[in-house]
């Protein structure tokens, strides 16, 4: 019965991410997890599970039940890749390696909800020579709340440090609860991410407490229910400022959605697909007096003296004189990078920027030396891409950018960086065509905390959906459809903010990781 609840409240949880979106349920759906990790039980035997012979700890396997659950829900989405027969994979084959990929980030996702239910768990059961009595439950309710929500956000921020992230607790609330999205501004997604755990903790400590001391249960149920009502006014008070921007610094933006499908990309039909259609979408926007054209990731799937030298595209560009953020491969000794291009109204390269955050398993294979015998790259290039430099600046023709190309949109320091750098407005640019309408909208979602976080206005260009405008607010102004060929223009606005997340970075997090020490040193002493 524990696991089946188990497994249902993370089907919950995956049910808050886009395109479903139903973001009211991640305020309940930790809640069995929490007491199952919490609940004593003294029937030892019971509370271990064996294996083959090997022995788990059943909260062990709950906790990682839940985790597979709740990111293999959200993370399905991966299995899109298959199949890869226009790469000459064979259809077998392809479906492992589709597994193969859903299956190791899962996992990964698992591990960390595992971790925090084992080191959760180091703490509720350290020193306890005595069952505390009923005046001191509160106190320990709260303190268990608080490290609780201490180390499932400090697991995220390590989370994040790597290359496998996506399905932070934070991304359950976009794009559809705008009001609590607002609270990314104070110390980015953590903001979110903690008042998730803290409102599941504060509603599961009720429940534990109810047999012992009622009155007791009631604060702790009343807390969490005036704590979440407080949560979101306090976002709706930063949602209904009003944006304060200058109508004479607007940028007239167009967009080019290509849809070029990534069966024939990267080959000789989807060439001269790309070619035309980026060159008649480029001369379309031309006319219509937009400032900046912005082209998807790898929009034109050539490395850039190519395009120079032998596309119609630049040929447009000298005659059309409309600076272009282009999308294409650059070179890096014998290696690719994915990268963006500004391409000046004379045709001059005046900035570039290279992806930093390359996709394991998709763009390079971690531990090559080991994987690379199960799988092969998944990239039909010939030559490895290489990675960015963290710190690079994207200069335009009305101010620093802030850039991310793809993947890079799920961590929220990339953005920061270059916000707190000097960048004034964001793009972003994606292909998104390997995978079915989810895998867009949770892209999306994820970009809409990020305009929210940095206080920007985004620009995002994608090659089959969703191309969209958002503002500061997190507000979609204009999304494409999917899978359409789509050209579009709207405004965006420079800003020289600093949201408190920009200027201090993921602060609450590394708040609450010293409080939660402070808490464990006066138990252990005491």
């Amino acid at each position: 019965m524990k696991f089946l609840l188990t497994v249902f409240t993370g089907l919950l949880m995956g049910l808050t991410t886009a395109p479903f979106s139903a973001s009211y349920l991640a305020w309940i759906a930790l809640i069995p997890l929490w007491l199952f990790t919490v609940s004593h039980d003294n029937n030892y035997p019971k509370n271990k599970l064996s294996f083959k012979g090997i022995i788990v700890n059943q909260k062990t396997a709950i906790a990682f039940v839940w985790g597979f659950t709740y990111h293999g829900f959200g993370l399905f989405w991966i299995t899109g890749i298959h199949p890869m027969t226009w790469m000459g994979v064979p259809w077998l084959l392809s479906l492992l390696i589709a597994l193969f990929c859903w299956l190791f980030i899962t996992i990964w996702g698992a591990i960390l909800v595992t971790t925090w239910s084992i080191i959760f768990r180091l703490f509720i059961e350290s020193k306890y020579k005595s069952r505390p009595g009923s005046d001191n439950i509160f106190f320990i309710a709260i303190s268990r709340v608080i490290f609780g929500t201490a180390i499932w956000c400090l697991l995220e921020l390590l989370w994040n440090q790597g290359d496998l992230w996506w399905t932070s607790l934070s991304y359950t609330q976009s794009p559809n609860n705008l009001i609590i999205l607002q609270l990314t501004k104070l110390s980015g997604y953590s903001t979110i991410t903690s008042a998730i755990v803290v409102i599941n903790g504060l509603f599961a400590e009720s429940i534990l407490i109810y047999s012992q001391n009622k009155k007791q249960y009631l604060t702790l149920g009343l807390t969490a229910l005036i704590g979440c009502v407080l949560l979101h006014l306090w976002g709706f008070y930063l949602y209904q400022k009003p944006l304060v921007d200058q109508e004479e610094k607007a940028i007239n933006v167009g967009i080019i959605q290509g849809n070029i499908p990534n069966t024939i990309k990267l080959y000789p039909e989807g060439w001269r697909k790309a070619i035309e259609g980026y060159t008649q979408g480029y001369e379309k926007l031309s006319n219509e007096n937009v400032d900046l054209i912005i082209t998807p990731e790898t929009a034109l799937p050539f490395d850039l003296d190519y395009i120079i030298k032998n596309s119609s595209f630049y040929r447009a560009i000298l005659e059309q004189q409309v600076p272009v953020i282009l999308g294409a491969f650059g070179s890096e000794n014998t290696s690719y990078t994915n990268s963006l291009f500004m391409i000046t109204n004379r045709g001059n390269i005046s900035s570039r920027f290279d992806k930093v955050k390359l996709v394991p398993l998709g763009e390079y294979i971690p531990f090559e030396d080991i994987l690379g015998k199960i799988i092969d790259r998944l990239s039909p290039l010939d030559s490895h891409l290489v990675a960015g430099n963290p710190n690079q600046k994207f200069n335009t023709p009305f101010g620093q950018a802030i850039t991310g190309i793809c993947y890079e949109s799920a961590f929220s320091e990339h953005f920061r960086r270059q916000a707190n750098a000097g960048g004034k407005f964001i793009i972003t640019a994606s292909n998104n065509a390997h995978y079915s309408e989810i895998m867009p909208a949770q892209h999306h979602a994820q970009d809409v905390i990020r305009a929210v976080e940095t206080d920007r206005w985004m620009a995002r260009a994608t090659n089959t959906g969703y191309s969209a405008i958002v503002n500061p607010k997190g507000e979609t102004l204009w999304i494409s459809d999917i899978n359409n060929y789509q050209l579009h223009q709207g405004k965006i606005y420079p800003r020289n903010t600093q949201t408190l997340y920009v200027k201090w970075g993921n602060w609450l997090t590394i708040f609450l990781s010293i409080f939660a020490g402070i808490l464990w040193l006066i138990k252990l002493i005491l």
